[in-house]
């Protein structure tokens, strides 16, 4: 979720940046500002940052289990690969 005061100094910018007739028409025109940019915004598919950050994590730490469990399956199939091409022992007779 967007954090209300960044919209409210959003809101206060643009207001701000009107031109001083436009400004002075109507004393709602910040608030108004503000409920439009509240209502963009919600409708975009936006994470916060901490959210953002925990999902890195989890990402970064599944990149290293997959790393790992490759590395893994390298090794059985070598294993498997060497033991299938070594030398059968012949049995000892006594």
């Amino acid at each position: 979720m967007i954090d209300p005061k960044k919209i409210e100094q959003i809101a206060r910018q643009v207001h701000e940046s009107m031109p001083q007739g436009l400004r002075d028409f109507g004393g709602d025109v910040e608030k108004k500002i503000r409920q439009v940019l509240q209502s963009q915004l919600t409708r975009l598919d936006l994470v916060s940052r901490e959210e953002f950050d925990v999902q890195t994590q989890v990402l970064l730490r599944t990149r290293e289990k997959l790393a790992l469990l490759e590395q893994r399956i390298s090794d059985l199939e070598n294993r498997t690969t060497a033991a299938s091409s070594a030398p059968a022992i012949p049995p000892v007779d006594e």
